[in-house]
């Protein structure tokens, strides 16, 4: 250093001072003084989000231990406006109760729960939901939540405590801690919090977030109070259960080192080859020496001692390695006959045109987590035709009402064409416009959020196309009806100029000629050229629905046919086997008739009834024909080559109508190019 420069270091010792007045700051923070500094990331991020998540994260807690127990979930939420922005929520179920001693952590204490580790599909995984709403109340109000919670069991009494956390140490602070008497109530829990909060109607209100978990939830029965003193109630479409999820052990494909070491270092098992056998899924004795052959770590070699190198070259092998998927019993799909039942119980108001048949589609894997999609489409009725469709998101049974435009549901629906499908689209892209509503469930062992507030599903490409093949799939069936009812009302507008102008000029006629009217059956038959299939649906009483078929020859041949029809069979009554056109019915519910020898100017009528909870979801214009050119119908299409029946061969009468009237199309053509 030159003389004349000015010395600018730090004195000796006080870069060490200051080292030590720093470390003497830094200090453990909890993780519930995190999420309390942090509220935004757990979805408290405004008044009336917030309002609405406390109540999400209860019922979901509610719904999880009704199934997880057996019972059909009857779940009550009320809320009393108490100040401006002051809520007292109230949520009660019918679960199977939480023993006294746990109460405090459940209610009090993030990150504390049962499901994290479990590898299966549930609402709440984390253990932060119902004790985070319990957290936002006490610091925003003040005031303690009050809990109460009874078990099943005659003896039992049930407990009843105030609750407060300790954002400092994590902890439950508990007050009032008593037993009483829950008169009528023989098993359940209940929470009742105060919070700051601001309640809004639309299409992200506690309502809408309640009328959804309806649609996808059609076993439970939810009872809704709101600050106005209204009672909604959404009444259990089905008793119908759905299946309980198992858990699985976690799958090789897509696990991190850190993953593997520590499995490794808690294993029971003494060797690798076994810790490998016996702590994942889908490996077996020869799986496991292979993946140890490939990436040189010896059988014997205790799990304990594995170190990172090792484990790089474990990860490695097992992407080398052909293993099956992951078992799919840890997941519980809704299923296409209840997704239906969800969406007509809930939407029956809309009186909906149109109920696209739901897709479940087989399950995949992605990072190691099974996963399945669920689509449905309905379409039609008073369902509002301007502005764009409304698109309905869940993961796993949960209705997602946030950042819809992140969310990898949307946009698989914006990169889908739905131009070629019936729906209007400007450009080719984006959300489709139109009468029509787009449900999607993601169900998985680990749905990948996008936060901690469970808002928006992530867009991994394998989960984005198994998406987009759902929802392909539903809007082929949405096209398929669109076209059937377009031919139909053009067929129907010459119906009735037949049926009707004709008729009268045949009257006017005669009484000017003075004679007889002329019989114009063979006329009108020879004119439409069309085998008719008339459906109709008569509601005997809430369980019980009378369906029939009534077709019409309107052509100058004698005609043979069989109609088609997938019936949910456990709604299927005794009668339907005595109908004499009745053929069979397969253990899939794929039921035939057939009509054999119909005469020109004719009619014959297939009739039968369907009886149980289910019976509504029958869709009387899924019908398909057999044994005749699919050319002379209206009302029903071609049956499907994958139903696996053959039908009546086309006989060489109806191949010559056919070319007769592809000729007869030909020269009408040619007139009018004239």
């Amino acid at each position: 250093m030159r003389s004349d420069e000015k010395d600018t270091a730090a004195p000796k010792g006080e870069g060490t001072a200051t080292a030590h007045r720093l470390a003497a700051k830094q200090q453990e923070i909890s993780v519930t003084e995190f999420f309390e500094k942090n509220k935004q990331i757990l979805g408290f991020d405004s008044r009336s989000k917030s309002l609405l998540m406390g109540v999400k994260e209860a019922v979901d807690n509610s719904l999880d231990a009704c199934e997880e127990s057996g019972f059909l979930p009857d779940v009550i939420v009320r809320i009393d406006r108490l100040a401006e922005e002051d809520y007292k929520v109230y949520i009660e179920d019918n679960g199977p109760g939480i023993v006294h001693k746990m109460m405090p952590n459940v209610f009090g204490r993030l990150l504390y729960g049962s499901r994290f580790h479990a590898l299966r599909q549930s609402r709440g995984q984390q253990g932060i939901g119902i004790s985070a709403t319990v957290m936002y109340g006490n610091i925003t109000t003040g005031k303690p939540a009050h809990i109460r919670s009874r078990i099943e069991g005659e003896d039992e009494v049930a407990w009843q405590m105030d609750i407060v956390i300790d954002t400092k140490i994590n902890r439950p602070v508990v007050t009032n801690d008593k037993a009483f008497t829950w008169d009528g109530k023989e098993h359940g829990t209940s929470v009742e919090y105060v919070t700051k909060g601001r309640y809004i109607t639309g299409r992200q209100s506690i309502y809408e977030y309640l009328r959804n978990t309806a649609i996808v939830n059609p076993h439970a029965r939810i009872e809704f109070r709101d600050p106005e003193g209204k009672v909604t109630v959404f009444e259990r479409a089905t008793e119908q259960m759905p299946p309980k999820s198992k858990e699985i052990k976690p799958h090789p494909e897509g696990m991190e080192i850190g993953d593997l070491l520590k499995y490794a270092h808690n294993t029971a098992q003494k060797t690798m080859k076994a810790f490998l056998k016996s702590d994942f899924s889908r490996i077996t004795d020869r799986i496991a020496t292979e993946i140890l052959e490939l990436s040189g770590v010896s059988p014997d070699a205790k799990p304990s001692g594995l170190d990172r190198d090792q484990s790089v070259r474990i990860i490695e092998a097992i992407a080398k390695v052909k293993i099956m998927a992951p078992p799919t019993d840890c997941l519980s799909p809704i299923g296409d006959t209840l997704i239906k039942k969800g969406l007509m119980h809930v939407l029956e108001g809309m009186r909906p045109e149109y109920y696209a048949t739901p897709v479940t589609r087989p399950p995949k894997s992605v990072n190691g987590n099974p996963f399945t999609v669920e689509a449905g489409i309905v379409y039609g009725g008073e369902i509002p035709s301007e502005g764009q469709v409304t698109i309905l998101r869940f993961a796993n049974r949960v209705p997602l009402l946030y950042q819809q435009g992140a969310c990898a549901v949307t946009k698989s629906i914006m990169e889908i064409d739905w131009r070629r499908y019936g729906l209007e689209q400007r450009g080719g892209k984006g959300i489709p416009f139109g009468p029509a509503i787009i449900l999607v469930h993601v169900a998985s062992t680990k749905v990948p959020f996008t936060s901690e507030g469970k808002e928006a599903v992530a867009s991994y490409p394998e989960l984005q196309a198994e998406i987009s093949q759902a929802l392909k799939l539903c809007a082929r069936s949405l096209k398929s009806h669109l076209n059937k009812m377009e031919r139909k009302q053009k067929t129907h507008a010459k119906f009735e100029i037949v049926q009707e102008i004709l008729p009268d000029l045949a009257k006017k006629s005669a009484e000017m000629l003075g004679r007889p009217v002329p019989d114009l059956s063979r006329t009108i038959t020879k004119i439409m050229n069309v085998v008719w299939i008339e459906p109709s649906s008569k509601r005997v009483d809430k369980r019980r629905r009378e369906v029939s078929y009534e077709i019409y020859n309107y052509t100058a041949q004698e005609r043979t046919l069989r109609l088609h029809m997938r019936l949910p069979r456990e709604c299927v009554t005794l009668a339907m086997f005595k109908n004499p056109r009745f053929l069979d019915m397969n253990d899939e519910g794929k039921a035939n008739w057939e009509v054999c020898g119909l005469a020109p100017s004719t009619s014959a009528r297939v009739s039968f009834e369907l009886e149980g909870e289910l019976a509504d979801t029958f869709d009387i214009d899924d019908v398909y024909v057999s044994g005749i050119n699919p050319v002379h119908v209206m009302g029903a299409e071609a049956l499907p080559g994958d139903w696996g029946i053959k039908g009546l061969e086309i006989t060489e009468t109806d191949e010559s109508d056919l070319a007769e009237e592809e000729e007869e199309a030909a020269e009408a053509e040619d007139l009018g190019d004239e």
